[in-house]
């Protein structure tokens, strides 16, 4: 995403982008996820790490955390050439906030959580294919668990089920709810509206198959980060549109949700990291088929009818050039009639959300999250 077409990169941002290690989006394995702990917290840890960045605040972000700032240092330590100078099969190989902060875990001798989750794989027919889930079911007991269908970030290019593994075991563990993490098929290979349309079918599964894996199909929400978070709210428009069941609700992390780079947040944040402008417009180049759909109601949330649609939280970063479409989509949801809680997070970035182990605001976050879900699931 360069700037060539601001209007559209924002769209993108939703990336996670910034987040993506793997040359797939599908994960290597499924099972037994409890061995797969990246960046969930226990109450205390970040407190305790002491993880302290080792150099000055950045020039583009003067009130950035210590612990956000050590995390930022530590991905730029890798070296890794700037993902807009790369192809998609080569940006998928560059490090991700979620290496950096396994990273610091590591040094900083902080335990890797536990949760109580097993995992399973499982593969769902889509148009033109199949893609794959990671199916999180808590250990807990139950005969039938509410159901979290997750989108991860990346920009519809980049990233995978493993690099945000942490907030879908979060959500799972703490919201005591399975989670089924969508690996949708990723762009220039597929262009728009293919994470879209597959984003909707892995919703329509779920809701066909929850039963089989103790889910209750009564009880089902999406939530989404970046492009994760425009697939969520996507979803519930469609399944309101094609009058398929309404998820109960929508959590929506930093999402793309609208067209326009030159917004305040854009502005403020051109060069922020991990995610900036130029990332954006990169993004934008490889899902678009042509600059012109920059402007279609699922890519510009904000212009799209969102009238009867679940109740919503939105979250925020401040150091994030999606800041202002995020809140942007909170003015809209609330005038267009649907319950709405929104909450910005000062002194952290894009892709802030999962990273507890180590961000103590990121801990709060994911808290808001399962709190928003279990009052829609009636826990």
């Amino acid at each position: 995403m360069k700037k060539r077409s601001i209007t559209y990169a924002a769209l993108f941002c939703m990336m996670g982008a910034v987040a993506c290690k793997s040359s797939s989006s599908s994960s290597t394995s499924d099972s037994l996820a409890t061995d797969t702990t990246q960046m969930a917290p226990s109450a205390d840890t970040a407190k305790s790490a002491g993880i302290k960045p080792k150099g000055p605040a950045p020039a583009w972000a003067p009130d950035i955390k210590p612990e956000m700032q050590a995390v930022i240092e530590k991905l730029a330590s890798y070296g890794d050439k700037p993902i807009p100078q790369l192809k998609a099969v080569e940006a998928r190989k560059n490090h991700t906030p979620t290496d950096a902060v396994m990273d610091l875990m590591k040094e900083n001798n902080v335990p890797k959580p536990v949760f109580n989750v097993d995992t399973v794989g499982k593969d769902i027919t889509v148009p033109g294919g199949s893609i794959h889930a990671r199916v999180y079911i808590p250990k807990t007991g139950k005969s039938a668990y509410p159901v979290i269908v997750y989108y991860h970030g990346g920009g519809f290019v980049i990233a995978n089920l493993d690099v945000y593994d942490a907030s879908a075991n979060v959500l799972a563990d703490k919201t005591d709810a399975i989670v089924v993490s969508v690996a949708y098929r990723l762009a220039p290979e597929r262009k728009f509206p293919t994470a879209h349309n597959d984003a909707f079918d892995a919703y329509k599964w779920v809701l066909a198959n929850a039963a089989s894996w103790q889910g209750d199909p009564k009880k089902v929400a999406v939530v989404g980060e970046s492009a994760g978070g425009n697939l969520a709210v996507n979803t519930a428009i469609k399944a309101r549109d094609t009058k398929v069941m309404l998820p109960a609700a929508i959590v929506a992390v930093y999402p793309v949700a609208g067209s326009d780079m030159t917004t305040a947040s854009y502005v403020k944040n051109a060069a922020a990291k991990p995610l900036d402008k130029p990332m954006m417009e990169w993004f934008v180049k490889n899902y678009l088929n042509s600059m012109a759909e920059g402007k279609d109601p699922r890519i510009n949330l904000v212009a799209a009818n969102l009238k009867g649609l679940p109740p919503t939280t939105v979250i925020t970063a401040e150091i994030d050039p999606l800041q202002s479409d995020g809140m942007m989509l909170v003015d809209k949801l609330k005038a267009a009639g649907v319950t709405v809680d929104s909450k910005n997070w000062d002194g952290v970035t894009h892709e802030f959300f999962g990273m507890g182990a180590i961000v103590p605001q990121a801990k709060e976050a994911e808290m808001y999250a399962v709190d928003a879900l279990k009052k829609a699931f009636g826990i």
